[in-house]
């Protein structure tokens, strides 16, 4: 029989948004995240549509759930915005996006996609680094540091944040800020869904409208020397310039594997454009060349085909802390026999504007210049699971030697949520100290967890 969370009437005739239990219309649709893996079922969801619709979930999670989860966009690979039998807090119906052109800032509501966020901001000409598919959610992204293809001239979604709006254990609702709760602020910029419920964010917007995105693409047989140049390439690239390099399978369904590289060049000088862009068109040549100009928000629509909902996935993370030609030439190899052919490995440059941020400023700390991997294994028949998940594990294994003591949060499956030192680093003695500040009886746990008991 399945769990149920009764709802005390007072709550259920105040609350706005939608209650839904096991049986209910719409618990089935709403109970399923991004990954197709993941197969929790919810004693109740609380479907929120306003921040006290979140303060009351809180309060009703606390008195009678066994468990509390978050759900923001609902990518989230681990699969911790669900709990089996507990609470699961939706925000995926707060969709409020409010841009100020003048004072160049973007607020925006948790359960805003990127996607929503991009284009509100596009038609007043401004963007903020946030994701490269488009339908990631904004909190998760955020509150684990969040990659982006603007993060080279404008650092990481946290490098941008101005405040965040937060129901804490307690039910209150707080701004963090760097000029109210500053160490809650601190935190929560890389330190997770830890420490309460970002209902609400304001970012930093620059000026961006077009950019000149899309990939250019190798034969995997060329795959180390693609590498050896991405290292060069990278290494001198202006902070327009973001390449990613990827071992991808062409999209056209034949599946041949390729050595890609993603790029975005955000500058608007179109000469200068060209020039820093050459390199990469006449190295190889490549095989493929898709760059050309488009608008922001289209770039990070770029790769959301490779990523359809429901597919099962299973990731891996890890950092280099220099992309040698030996761990290149494992990656090659290893992604030769791998079996899905919806699998790719991406390695994202933690570069330019990142790492002109001091490791202990915000809770993200991987601030020195590195590059961060992420094997996105992907599949769709779940007979196939043992297989890829296998793969992935072993050419995890295989690449460990060349590893840093590192790992991105957001990027970590559920299975690896024993590594928060590696996550937070040198800022993980601090963390503690926050969580029990703001959530000493870990209300908030069901994340990549930073127990309050340390």
């Amino acid at each position: 029989m399945e769990s149920r969370i009764e709802v005390p009437d007072d709550l259920r005739a105040r609350f706005n948004g939608l209650l839904l239990g096991p049986g209910d219309g719409g618990y089935e649709v709403a109970r399923r995240v991004h990954n197709g893996l993941i197969n929790k079922r919810p004693g109740l969801i609380a479907r929120c549509v306003t921040t006290p619709d979140v303060v009351d979930a809180v309060h009703l999670g606390r008195e009678y759930a066994n468990e509390v989860s978050v759900r923001g966009g609902g990518h989230n690979v681990a699969g911790k915005a669900v709990t089996e039998g507990g609470l699961m807090i939706d925000l995926a119906l707060m969709k409020g996006v409010r841009v100020d052109q003048r004072q160049r800032t973007i607020w925006a509501q948790g359960g805003v996609i990127w996607n929503e966020l991009n284009r509100t901001a596009a038609v007043r000409g401004l963007a903020t680094t946030g994701g490269v598919v488009s339908t990631t959610g904004i909190a998760g992204l955020t509150l684990g540091g969040g990659e982006g293809w603007l993060m080279g001239k404008y650092g990481l979604s946290v490098d941008n944040l101005l405040s965040v709006e937060v129901v804490t254990a307690a039910g209150e609702v707080i701004t963090a800020s760097e000029d109210e709760h500053e160490d809650l602020f601190w935190a929560l910029r890389g330190g997770g869904g830890n420490f309460g419920v970002a209902t609400s964010f304001e970012y930093r917007a620059h000026p961006v409208t077009a950019v000149h995105g899309g990939l250019v693409a190798h034969r995997l047989d060329h795959g180390v020397d693609m590498f050896r140049f991405y290292r060069e390439l990278t290494g001198t690239a202006p902070d327009e310039l973001t390449v990613f390099a990827a071992l991808v399978h062409a999209p056209d369904g034949s599946g041949q594997k390729l050595a890609a590289m993603p790029v975005c060049h955000c500058g608007d000088d179109l000469a200068r454009v060209e020039t820093d862009l050459k390199p990469l068109r006449d190295f190889g040549p490549p095989a493929i060349d898709l760059i050309q100009p488009m608008p922001y928000p289209v770039v990070n629509t770029l790769l959301d085909d490779a990523f359809p909902k429901g597919a099962l996935s299973y990731w891996k993370s890890a950092i280099f802390g220099d992309l040698t030609d030996e761990a290149a030439a494992v990656m090659v190899e290893c992604f030769a026999q791998c079996p899905s052919p919806m699998t790719a490995m991406v390695v994202v440059p933690y570069l330019g504007a990142v790492t002109r941020v001091a490791p202990t400023a915000t809770a993200f700390p991987h601030r020195r210049p590195c590059y961060s991997l992420v094997i996105l294994s992907e599949w769709l028949d779940p007979a196939d699971t043992e297989s890829n998940v296998a793969w992935t594990r072993d050419t995890f294994d295989a690449l460990r030697p060349h590893m840093a003591d590192a790992v991105y949060v957001n990027n970590l499956p559920a299975d690896d949520s024993g590594l928060v030192r590696e996550a937070w680093g040198p800022n993980f003695d601090r963390l503690v100290e926050v969580k029990r500040r703001y959530d000493p009886k870990n209300l908030f746990r069901l994340n990549h967890n930073i127990d309050p008991a340390g």
